[in-house]
């Protein structure tokens, strides 16, 4: 076993080992397996991990040859492990969006950003769990059960990406991937003390992914450090011609995100404080005493704070904005009907007749079956949708800003067995705008050692990662 410290370890660190000869690929994913074991299903029982790649080590070995034999990494993910959602496919594993109607189901092939992670060198150590379908924010589901938060057990990871999140926060793998449809990056990042990026709408490619609203989905890292999260997506981020909506990206992706990465980032930057966002109830408090204190360092930073009074209603957008259960019947059917044979189901109508899936979704299922998309409802939700894209961008217009800040979650992240409650991530998910949720700190908690992570959310511009990456890392230096 490698003497190597893998907690909180980064990909620069890891990869620098290797090329000393410090460390092997192989050491290094029996180490992240070591606390699978010891942390997954026994210990605190995150119940996180819903399958480990088979092949792991095998692969793991092909990489130190490589290594080995020519003296230089493979690619700029090379030897790193990551933790997959598993609703990304994966033509070597079954890829089950966390239901036991998908059980035992392996696409034909890989979904985009799985090749690209190859491609780059990253070994696909496990898949993670989710909250069904990607359905809610809870991570609960029939294949797996309850995930539970690393930093309170009683508490959820937050969803739909929380066993990314969860296991990513327990040190069970370097890097992780999730999928966004409302908040599913972000609610995990934010409860579990991570960074997870949003990234605008077409930057990277869905292909490949169990759907819930292609209208709304989107995919992006979820790890331990800003530069991580970056490293990640360059490898993930560009144009797919199997999804026709990372055309928008061509022209407006640089080379690589990472001479973003600025310790001087904030300074001169104008950061407008979405004050509805905040709650202003006593549920709230928790998370106000955290995110008011930490909005200092953009000041220390030499950023401009300025406070956005026109509210916005992030309930309202959620129920009468947002169209994931819409599209959910019309993607979902879709995407089964590519899958052919090799799919055990072929439709939400089998979803729900066979009924292998967890209890909790019941009531989302049946109201999803009797949603259709192109109804003067659904059309009333797109048109909402532009003029929310059109109130952000005016706003910022208007006051001169790079970036809005707010909590993510109004309320820390809930017990299990509750709903979460006030996320706040839905703002760019209707208007596919980019967003990084950055650590903010901790709240106190009688079930929590360390405490409650709360998690704060920068959002900026179409195509403005650059400028969000910026702010971030240098916040999260300060």
């Amino acid at each position: 076993m490698t003497t190597f410290p893998i907690m909180e370890c980064t990909i620069r660190q890891v990869q620098q080992a290797m090329l000393e000869g410090k460390l092997t690929c192989r050491e290094l994913a029996e180490a992240y397996l070591a606390r699978i074991r010891a942390y997954d299903q026994q210990g605190p029982a995150l119940n996180a991990i819903i399958a480990v790649n088979p092949r792991a080590l095998e692969e793991a070995d092909r990489l130190d040859r490589v290594l080995r034999e020519t003296g230089a990494l493979f690619g700029p993910l090379h030897g790193v492990p990551v933790l997959l959602k598993d609703n990304v496919g994966t033509c070597d594993m079954p890829t089950t969006a966390g239901s036991r109607a998908l059980e035992g189901f392996v696409p034909r092939e890989d979904a985009f950003l799985t090749k690209r992670l190859r491609q780059a060198g990253a070994l696909i150590l496990a898949k993670t769990n989710l909250h069904e379908f990607a359905i809610w924010g809870e991570t609960i589901s029939s294949i797996l059960g309850q995930t539970r938060n690393p930093y309170d057990l009683t508490r959820t990871p937050g969803g739909s990406s929380g066993g990314t999140g969860a296991a990513i926060a327990a040190n069970m793998g370097l890097i992780g991937i999730g999928t966004d449809t409302i908040n599913s990056i972000r609610s995990p990042s934010s409860a579990n003390s991570l960074v997870g990026i949003r990234p605008t709408m077409g930057l990277v490619s869905r292909d490949g992914i169990v759907p819930y609203s292609m209208t709304q989905d989107t995919a992006g890292p979820i790890c331990r450090t800003v530069e991580d999260a970056v490293r990640t997506l360059d490898v993930i981020a560009g144009y797919d011609r199997a999804d026709p909506r990372t055309a928008w990206c061509v022209g407006r992706k640089p080379e690589s995100y990472l001479p973003f990465l600025d310790p001087d980032g904030m300074r001169g930057k104008r950061i407008g404080v979405l004050e509805s966002f905040f709650g202003a109830q006593p549920a709230n408090e928790a998370v106000n005493r955290v995110v008011r204190p930490a909005l200092r360092y953009f000041e220390e930073g030499g950023a401009e704070l300025i406070s956005i009074l026109e509210p916005i209603d992030s309930a309202w957008l959620t129920g009468h904005v947002s169209v994931h259960l819409d599209d959910f019947k019309h993607d979902l059917n879709h995407y089964l009907a590519q899958q052919g044979d090799s799919a055990p189901i072929h439709s939400l109508e089998d979803v729900v007749a066979n009924g292998k899936y967890h209890p909790a979704l019941r009531q989302h299922l049946l109201e999803a079956e009797e949603k259709e998309v192109g109804t003067p409802e659904y059309n009333q939700k797109r048109l909402l949708q532009i003029r929310v894209q059109d109130q952000v961008m005016s706003l910022m217009a208007e006051l001169g800003l790079d970036a809005i800040v707010y909590p993510h979650q109004q309320q820390l992240v809930c017990k299990i067995g509750e709903s979460q409650q006030q996320r706040n991530g839905v703002l760019c998910s209707v208007t596919g705008f980019p967003s990084i949720v950055v650590p903010a700190g901790f709240a106190p908690s009688e079930d929590a050692p360390i405490g409650v992570p709360v998690g704060m959310e920068l959002i900026g511009r179409p195509f403005s990662e650059p400028i969000l990456i910026a702010i971030a890392y240098s916040f999260e230096q300060a």
